[in-house]
């Protein structure tokens, strides 16, 4: 019987960058995102490219009931799998008064409880023969109290604690647990314009996301219990861990603050449209 590599947000930047680093190393993929039509024509690519079956379900996985029909379907297919990737989540960036109630269920939603119950459902799927990885992307930002980002960078660190916890409870079923750490990266129109809006330390701390996926891949197998991707972002988690969070919450709040204001004046410059026929 076959063995699946699970990924959520499949179809995103950097589940994409996921699915296809698997492809290249001989893996077969589940894979499972909002969408069919994505997932269809990424699943098919990657047989087709790689020789590997990938097999898809798409799921809305802030969805209780569609996650239960994803979870039935798996079990109805006798699948098995040895590795889960975590990538589904979702930000709403800015102050948290100006968010609407819709958005930061959301986040729960997605990156909370959608990752918990796909990490509970896949571990009673698992492979019995071999070890089992578990993938739980968190981010930098689950290391400091981030004003303008606040549910996001709590729930990341409720992901971070709930990786270290989970891998000490299953240490001894052959099951390892990796929480992801990366910082910026180019995986949608709004990341892009957040990376932007960071000026020097944006650029700075931005990592590849085909290289993010194939390193944590790698920490994964050597079983290493948090990866952050690039030596900048270590550095900073380092230091970070050495200052007040009172005080790395004012800096960052100063930071995104000044971001957000350099943002709002470029938007609101003047555009100048040349009059037909002028040169």
């Amino acid at each position: 019987m076959k063995s699946y590599v699970m990924i959520s947000g499949a179809t995103g930047g950097l589940g994409k960058a996921f699915a296809v680093e698997c492809a290249s190393r001989g893996w077969d993929v589940y894979l499972t995102d909002l969408r069919p039509e994505p997932l269809a024509v990424l699943s098919a690519a990657l047989s087709n490219t790689y020789g590997v079956e990938a097999r898809w379900c798409a799921c809305d996985l802030t969805d209780t009931i569609s996650r239960a029909a994803l979870f039935d379907a798996l079990h109805a297919e006798l699948a098995r799998f040895w590795a889960l990737i975590n990538v589904a989540g979702i930000d709403h960036a800015g102050l948290f008064c100006d968010q609407s109630r819709e958005q930061i269920r959301t986040i729960l939603r997605l990156n909370i409880e959608g990752t918990l119950e796909m990490t509970h459902a896949l571990l009673e799927l698992r492979d019995a023969s071999t070890r089992f990885l578990v993938v739980n992307t968190a981010s930098l930002a689950a290391f400091s109290p981030m004003p303008h980002k606040a549910t996001y960078a709590a729930s990341k660190r409720f992901l971070l604690d709930f990786s270290l916890a989970l891998r000490e409870e299953l240490a001894s079923q052959r099951v390892t647990v990796t929480a992801l750490c990366p910082a910026g990266l180019p995986t949608t129109r709004e990341c892009i314009a957040a990376i932007e809006a960071q000026g020097l330390m944006g650029q700075i701390t931005t990592q590849n996301i085909g290289a993010v996926a194939a390193d944590t891949l790698d920490a994964a197998l050597k079983g290493k219990a948090v990866h952050v991707p690039g030596v900048v972002n270590r550095v900073l988690r380092v230091l970070g861990g050495l200052v007040p969070p009172t005080l790395i919450a004012r800096l960052i709040g100063w930071r995104w603050g000044a971001a957000r204001r350099g943002r709002a004046d470029v938007r609101q410059e003047p555009t100048h449209v040349l009059a037909p026929g002028s040169a």
